[in-house]
């Protein structure tokens, strides 16, 4: 998200996202309930050929996230243009012995 100046996000974001709450501040993003540092976190975990097993951080971070709201990302071009593969990210819950909600 680095290469998107916050208001964008926001658009983007509202438009994609219908009524789930999205906040964007200059210090942190926040999507979902999971900020950047999060986000960051589970990246590893959810990109490239060889993805790790998440971090007690991102496990952490994922815990304390929307994971309904998460979800409704699961078939967004967003993903994939963060460098996030939406399959990969649709295991990390399981992987960080979290419930997949039913909706995903």
């Amino acid at each position: 998200m680095e290469f998107l100046r916050p208001a964008v996000v926001v658009l983007i974001l509202v438009a994609v996202m219908g009524d789930h709450t999205v906040t964007v501040s200059k210090a942190d993003e926040v999507i979902c309930n999971m900020t950047q540092q999060g986000i960051d976190a589970c990246k590893p975990s959810v990109s490239g050929s060889n993805p790790t097993p998440p971090s007690k951080k991102c496990c952490s971070a994922l815990a304390a996230a929307d994971l309904p709201c998460l979800c409704s990302y699961r078939n967004s071009y967003l993903l994939p243009a963060y460098g996030i593969d939406p399959d990969l990210a649709l295991q990390l819950p399981a992987k960080c012995h979290l419930a997949l909600p039913a909706e995903c």
